[in-house]
């Protein structure tokens, strides 16, 4: 943690002697983009346009800055997707249903300003999609009696 600033000292006049300090001791040796010029900023660029590249230089997903409730409807519909990659119906159920609890969170929050109003997914219809994308049941050959052995009828029995 660094020192407090002294008493009677100006701000600029200690974060200047503390960054003389950092240089004496090397601490910005060998950083990357050393000697270069900065990269100039447009003046105009919006803050949408500076978070995008930002994230191009991040190497993120520009999907990752959608506004949550966008987030959401995007990925309402990306459960489509992934839901015939899922195991059983249990596990199906337990993905809309934790969906659905973060979309009535979303609802629950106030709102700073217009926000795309996500829809709950709809779980029948997602196990109907899953169990439409499994593979049939293989058939039950059935068992066959041991050749000796003939099954009585029941008009044959006797009552003993």
């Amino acid at each position: 943690m660094t020192e407090r600033k002294p008493p009677g000292m100006s701000f600029e006049t200690w974060i200047d002697h503390q960054i003389t300090q950092a240089q004496e001791r090397g601490a910005f040796d060998g950083l990357e983009g050393t000697g270069r010029p900065l990269p100039q900023r447009v003046k105009e660029q919006t803050s949408y346009e500076w978070a995008l590249e930002w994230a191009r230089r991040q190497q993120a997903d520009p999907k990752d800055l959608l506004p949550p409730g966008m987030a959401l409807r995007r990925e309402r519909e990306d459960l489509a997707l992934r839901v015939p990659q899922l195991p059983s119906e249990a596990a199906v159920r337990a993905i809309v249903t934790d969906f659905n609890a973060r979309v009535e969170a979303h609802w629950r929050r106030p709102q700073d300003g217009p926000d795309a109003v996500p829809g709950l997914a709809d779980e029948d219809a997602l196990v109907r999609l899953w169990q439409a994308t499994r593979p049939p049941p293989a058939p039950v050959e059935p068992v066959a009696a041991p050749e000796g052995a003939r099954r009585r009828r029941w008009w044959h029995r006797r009552v003993r």
